[in-house]
């Protein structure tokens, strides 16, 4: 039908630019030009009304061409947060989240003190997604691993009770997808095989774009199961092993890291802002302090503006002996986090004021676990102190076996 009122119109154009002709010359472009308009608005029209369900995708600059982003509807509406939300959490790993016994626990926890919100891995070093999902884009054997048999149950009881739930994905370190697709991973010049880091652990090259791809899938199927944020780890290349031995089957060895790690942050953000989730960045703590990218991609500049949080890992036992004069940085918790945070905080407003935009917020990983020095709530204390101080915008605390601190909690 669309077609048939198309050639209609062609015929009666052509009918008057007969008629055209006739006419002085100055009167003639004058009429061309607005039945030119007329005409691009009126086949504008009349796909807007026969196919509705189309959208144009502009490109914006600095963005590669993208597929649309998907209209997600989470399966329970998210409750509404205060923007910023100053979270207090804390990490729990996908077994921790399966566990009704221990998940009742940690929410009583919650309820009972300054807490709020809750970190939950959905995706951890070792590659396996632990939910069930119907997504193609996902649905990879060898990739999962059901830890969480209730998803949606778990996320409604979370709100129910108020709790800020957040997804966390690490992207590049992947054990799992590296051995199905050992193609997209990192690969030995001796072996040939898989390379490994030193803890025994594969990676993905940040620079495929399928690698990218998957993991910004996973966070959309985040944004649809109902989860308030999505925090992404791991986004950098590795830190540690045998580096002159990796072969990137991707990256051309030219390009700048930082440049690899932007791209990501640019693409992620482009899909999932749209769907109105926020979204978090872990980076390394030193990157508040340095300003190259440490040989593994990550700047805090580069993703100041892709982002609503950037989460730098400030554990004080993490810094080296001697920094800052401390022999031993893990013995002082105040004084690490708050010089990190503010200088972090420096750079973010300075890259805001150069820019004339807004940049991300800082909000810290901080240590509940001992190393390096015994970190009892006297310690833990101290670590929330400097995040006040520094006027960061709340904190998350790490246990790697999800044992908190009670006595470092405020009361409710």
């Amino acid at each position: 039908m669309l077609y048939a009122i198309h050639a209609r119109l062609i015929i009666q154009i052509k009918k008057g630019l007969k008629k055209l002709k006739n006419l002085p010359r100055k009167t003639n472009r004058k009429i061309l030009a607005t039945g030119a308009i007329f005409s691009f608005l009126l086949i504008l029209f009349l796909i807007s009304v026969f196919f509705p369900a189309r959208k144009i995708l502009i490109k914006l600059a600095g963005f590669e061409p993208q597929k649309e982003a998907q209209n997600v509807e989470p399966k329970k509406v998210r409750p509404v947060f205060s923007q910023p939300f100053e979270a207090k959490g804390i990490y729990i790993t996908s077994f921790t989240a399966g566990d009704k016994k221990r998940m009742s626990e940690l929410t009583a926890l919650i309820k009972k003190t300054e807490l709020n919100a809750i970190i939950i891995d959905i995706k951890d070093w070792g590659g396996q997604i632990v939910f069930k999902t119907e997504n193609p884009e996902l649905n990879r054997p060898g990739t999962f691993d059901i830890r969480i048999s209730d998803i949606g149950g778990l996320l409604e009881r979370l709100h129910d009770e108020n709790i800020y739930a957040i997804a966390r994905v690490a992207v590049f370190q992947d054990n799992s997808l590296a051995v199905k697709r050992p193609d997209l991973a990192l690969k030995s010049k001796k072996t040939g095989k898989i390379w490994r880091d030193f803890k025994k652990i594969a990676w993905l090259d940040p620079a495929s774009l399928e690698v990218q791809d998957y993991n910004i899938a996973l966070a959309i199927e985040a944004a649809r199961l109902g989860f308030d944020e999505v925090n992404f780890d791991y986004i950098r290349f590795p830190s540690d092993g045998a580096m002159a031995d990796a072969i990137y089957p991707f990256w051309d060895g030219k390009t700048p890291k930082h440049e690899v790690m932007k791209n990501f942050f640019q693409r992620a953000s482009f899909e999932l802002k749209p769907l109105k989730i926020i979204i978090s960045a872990d980076f390394f703590g030193l990157t508040t302090w340095r300003d190259d990218d440490m040989n593994i991609g990550q700047r805090l500049i580069d993703a100041a503006g892709y982002f609503d949080y950037i989460s730098p890992m400030v554990y004080p036992s993490h810094y080296p002996a001697g920094f800052q004069n401390f022999k031993n940085p893990a013995a002082h918790p105040y004084e690490i986090i708050f010089e990190s945070l503010m200088k972090g905080q420096s750079k973010l407003t300075e890259f805001a004021s150069s820019n004339h935009v807004s940049a991300a917020l800082l909000r810290p990983w901080l240590q509940d676990f001992d190393l390096g020095a015994v970190y009892d709530d006297k310690m833990v204390r101290l670590e929330k102190k400097a995040v006040y101080d520094a006027k960061s915008f709340g904190w998350i605390l790490w246990n790697a076996s999800n044992k908190y601190t009670v006595d470092a909690l405020d009361s409710e």
